[in-house]
């Protein structure tokens, strides 16, 4: 009993000095000029993996790969431009990774906005749904026979306790009503959640390897809590809200561990999610990771088969499953 226990414990101490060896291997991370994606670049590269920060803005990626190199331990970090706001931008970031790369091993999803103000993407869609869920959707679908080439490939998707404030399907199309930003970053943080399970449901229906995971950091200080300054009283609520999460926040570094932790160990299962381990369950706000909660929606397999049927229809991306 007691070692059973030890072991437990121990589980919940796990920190980017536990990743295995990643020689060899290589890795992409969405959004790797800051946050979460620069910590989870640097402790990737530090363990000997070659890393491809894929990022929207060329000059804080060449920052972020300046940082990263000074930890690698392995091959030099290597640069992709990505927008997800654009899906032209995902397919030209696709298309030279699928140049350069004969195979990929990881894909972390991890780019993202949150609650910003009432916008569209380059094609038409609801801002922080069109590039939290349907530019991974499309990223991942272009990408898939380079990571169906990797022996082991995984694919790592970051959703959000906010997850739990979803109330049904997920859209593309933010226009009529009204707009209330935190409520569509659930529900763009619920279809990351929905993405992954149907990913792992039709990797193995196919009869591939393909390991799809999720993972959330909790409360952790990234830019992401960055008020924009608006001078409405709803930029303003969002600015005080911000400042207090900056206050209680951990570190991204600790928030960087469950996604590390679904990209790099051996004990993952398919469609695992991983989130902090407390300090009081649900609530997984800080801490080591452990097996995240989800909301019922989340479990939804009727859900996730619409939100996938939909995100091929708005992205024109279908999965092919016997391209290598």
């Amino acid at each position: 009993m007691f070692a059973t226990l030890e072991r437990w414990t121990m589980a919940r101490r796990w920190t980017a000095d536990n990743i295995p060896d990643q020689g060899g291997k290589t890795v992409v991370v969405t959004g790797a000029n800051s946050g979460l994606g620069l910590r989870s670049a640097e402790a990737l590269a530090a363990k000997g993996a070659k890393v491809v920060l894929a990022c929207r803005n060329p000059a804080k990626a060449e920052e972020a790969a300046w940082i990263v190199q000074k930890a690698a331990s392995g091959p030099k970090p290597q640069l992709v431009t990505l927008d997800l706001a654009s899906l032209e931008s995902v397919r030209q970031a696709a298309e030279e990774l699928n140049t350069s790369f004969s195979s990929l091993d990881v894909l972390i999803n991890n780019a993202g906005v949150m609650a910003v103000p009432r916008g569209e993407t380059a094609d038409g869609f609801e801002t922080q749904f069109g590039v939290n869920h349907l530019g991974h959707f499309a990223l991942t679908g272009l990408l898939l026979p380079a990571l169906l080439r990797s022996r082991a490939p995984r694919v790592v998707t970051v959703s959000s306790n906010a997850h739990w404030g979803g109330y049904g399907l997920p859209t593309a199309k933010g226009r009529g009503g009204v707009y209330l930003r935190y409520p569509a970053y659930a529900q763009s943080k619920l279809a990351n959640l929905l993405f992954t399970a149907e990913l792992q449901r039709r990797a193995e229906s196919a009869g591939v390897q393909l390991l799809s995971a999720a993972a959330h950091p909790g409360l952790a200080d990234t830019h992401l809590f960055d008020g924009k300054g608006e001078r409405s009283l709803s930029g303003l609520v969002t600015a005080a809200v911000q400042t207090g999460m900056h206050m209680i926040a951990q570190p991204d570094s600790m928030g960087a561990l469950p996604q590390l932790y679904a990209a790099t160990m051996p004990d993952v299962r398919g469609n695992t999610y991983l989130g902090p381990y407390g300090p009081v369950p649900p609530l997984q706000f800080r801490g080591y990771p452990d097996p995240g909660l989800r909301s019922p929606l989340a479990h939804s397999r009727a859900l996730a088969h619409q939100l996938w049927e939909q995100s091929e229809s708005s992205t024109g991306v279908t999965y092919d499953w016997d391209s290598k």
